[in-house]
This record gives C-alpha cells, structure tokens and sequence, in this order.
C-alpha cells in the first residue's frame, strides 16, 4: 500500500526522489516552494521504469561523487514507452510552407549582426570572440536564406508579445546554453535595466522580463537523463554514469515551462558511458558505448514528451547535432589544420563533414518519428555544417589556461 500523501503529490507532478537512509527509504518531494519528507517501508517501493506519474522510483542521487562499484556489459535493457497520438489540431512538424532548413548563407553587411557582443551584458566569455581577440568579424554578417522563401525578419517586441506570461526554457548542454545566450541578447536590448534580471549560474539560469512578464531560462542537461555530470560548473569528469531511465530530476524543472527546446550531442562522442539503471540498489553499472547510451536517453526522453507535453499544452522543439569541424582537410584537401582563422563558410551546397554522425542522426530521427507532430524538429545540422568560420576556436575562456606550445600553434589546440 503506497502512503496516499505520495499519491497526492504525485497527482500534483512533483518530482518524487528515492534515497536510501540507514535502511530506510526517504521520499524527497521537490515543488516549488515546499520540500516534505517522509520514511516509508521499503516493502512498499515498486520496480519500474520512470517518466510515468504513478510510479515510485528507487533512487540515489546521482551526482559528481557517485561511483559505480562494479562494472559488466550492457544487458540489453530497453526503455519501453507507448506511442501517443497527438491532439487533433496541433502544428505539424514543419514550422513554415517551405522546408527552411534547406538553403544558404548570404552576406549581408546591412541587416546584419542583429546585436553586438560587446552591448549584451550577459554574454559569456566562452562565446565573446571579439573580446577574447578575434579581429576578423565577418562572421556576424551572414544571414540565412532559404531555397524557397524568406524568413520574417526578427522583431525583438513582437517576440516579447509572443512570449507575455510565458516561460521560454532552453534545456541541454553547452550549445543550447549558446542559443539561450544569443536569444537573451537579442531580447534584452528593450528591456529597461530596473525591469530585468538575471539568476546567478546553477543548474537553472533565468533572464526575467517584470514588464512582460516572462523568462528565457537555461536547463544544464547534457545527456536529458540523469547522470553525474548534472552540476553546471563541475561536470568535467573521467566515468560518466547516467541513469537511463529516469529524467525526474531535470523534468522536476523543465515541466513548468510553457515553450521547451532541447538538445544533446557531443557528449556522447566522448567514450563509454556508464548505466546504473533505477532499480539497481548495489551500484552495479552495465557499460554501453556513446551511440547506444544516447538512444536510451532519447527514449527515456521522449516517453516524457509522450506522457506529458500535450496533457500539459507545451511547445516542445528538437535541436538536431551542431557539427564539430576538427579536420580541415575535409573542405581544403592536402591542409592539416581545424577551424582556426577560418573566415567564409563553406559555399559548395551538400558538404558533410565528420562532425556530423550520420547514425546518431538516424536514431535520432527514428525517436523522433514516433512522436509525430508533439515535437518540432529544428534541422540545423547541415547549415551549420557550412560554418566553418564560426566556431570560437581560440578566442574564448579556456576552463585550463593554454599552454605557450598551444597559443604559439593554434592549429593544434
């Protein structure tokens, strides 16, 4: 018999943690304003799979201190998670008549860049190239143009009316942290400086609007699940452990939001990852590679979007992989170096390059099928494959100083 205090806050959508205690197990409820603790028989904690409400999840936190102790192969374990047709009458997945995804970069020096670095009080020193010593600026003065229509140009009030009482939440990793970067420098600009604020860094950052009522926040979820790599500033780690089959603690966070736009990419291609699925109590971890762990986060994932975004009335966006552009020689054959004084994109139309995983991006693309129209897909991949010229390369804060050797020869870094 589960505790009907449990089941009302579950009814409510909190986030229901499990921790082990001395033998007992503690529900930690985590609202808003409100944390409530209670001891329960362990008799009474089910064996199941999360991002279903009615379940009650068996869990450690998991954070950067988690160790796994001891480590097999991947069992073959799924994440199992039921088709829900969309509500009649939603958007379809194509957000114009014509595929925008599809097209190429224009220069244009006249409605170009939209915002400068050095006016954005909140830019971050990762992505301030001017400021970290880039002298070339070309790259803010190409638009996007595709094949067969043209994009509205960007009207930073009409945006603002758009987002009136709502709350624009970007949720992934360092990329998507760079899209809610860009997109708070492009609203804040109206925004009188005693009507904004900006939360200290955390798990959750938020940019608010008094006047407009509304936030563009950012979500640190690297992998979308839980894992040990969760903190925002400590999270460079040698094991990376998840758990696949839980999103509880993110999705504590991501469910109020009214507009949600995801990510996860590049931390997959590091290496191993570690599973310590939910109902695992000896911290016994199964080793699965990049590709296969990151399709278990996506089911996991999406079996929230599933069970939640339309009973919920979300706007939930997809961002596709953002290339990584390490080898010259895959646009200038014969040159050995990366992306380092790179000045033009790439201008011959269907270059792939190996920064874009082509079956990362079928999985992908197989998860995101099944839940039709709930989720817009934003395609960003093969425009940015074009950019060469824009990433930061060595005009950024490093987290590790560079070494003399490393800025003498920034081919290398």
């Amino acid at each position: 018999m589960i505790d009907p205090l449990i089941l009302e806050c579950m009814a409510c959508r909190e986030a229901i943690l499990l921790v082990r205690n001395r033998g007992l197990n503690r529900v930690i409820v985590e609202g808003d304003s409100q944390e409530v603790i209670r001891s329960i028989n362990s008799t009474s904690i089910p064996q199941n799979i999360s991002g279903i409400v009615s379940d009650i999840l068996y869990l450690e936190v998991l954070d950067r201190f988690v160790r796994c102790n001891v480590t097999k192969d991947y069992s073959g374990k799924k994440i199992q998670w039921v088709d829900r047709k969309p509500k009649l009458g939603q958007r379809s997945e194509s957000l114009e008549s014509c595929d925008v995804f599809s097209g190429k970069w224009v220069f244009d020096n006249k409605s170009c860049p939209l915002y400068n670095e050095s006016d954005c009080p909140y830019m971050s020193d990762q992505l301030a190239c001017h400021k970290h010593g880039r002298s070339d600026l070309g790259y803010q003065y190409w638009r996007w143009q595709p094949h067969n229509c043209n994009l509205k140009r960007w009207n930073v009030t009409e945006m603002w009316e758009k987002l009136r009482g709502k709350r624009l939440m970007f949720v992934g990793d360092s990329l998507n942290r760079g899209q809610w970067i860009s997109m708070v420098c492009l609203l804040q600009s109206v925004i009188p400086a005693d009507k904004r604020s900006m939360s200290p860094n955390a798990p959750l950052t938020i940019f608010r609007a008094e006047e407009y009522d509304a936030t563009v926040e950012f979500l640190w979820a690297p992998l979308l699940v839980d894992s040990n790599s969760d903190d925002p500033v400590n999270h460079r780690l040698n094991e990376r452990i998840i758990r696949p089959d839980s999103v509880l603690k993110h999705s504590s966070k991501w469910e109020h939001a009214d507009i949600l736009v995801f990510n996860t990419y590049l931390w997959w291609r590091q290496g191993p990852v570690k599973l310590l699925w939910s109902n695992e109590e000896n911290g016994v971890c199964e080793e699965l590679d990049g590709l296969g762990a990151m399709e278990l986060a996506m089911e996991s994932w999406a079996d929230w979007v599933a069970s939640k975004a339309n009973s919920l009335e979300k706007r939930v966006f997809f961002v596709t992989m953002s290339p990584t552009h390490l080898w010259s020689r895959e646009w200038k054959p014969g040159n050995e170096g990366n992306c380092y004084n790179e000045k033009f994109p790439i201008d011959w139309e269907g270059y792939w390059g190996s920064g874009s995983d082509l079956p990362t991006m079928r999985m992908v693309e197989r998860v995101l099928s099944r839940l039709g129209s709930t989720v817009s897909v934003l395609n960003i991949t093969q425009l940015s494959e074009y950019r060469k010229d824009g990433h930061p390369s060595i005009y950024r804060k490093f987290w590790e100083t560079l070494s003399p050797d490393q800025l003498s020869n920034p081919m290398t870094p």
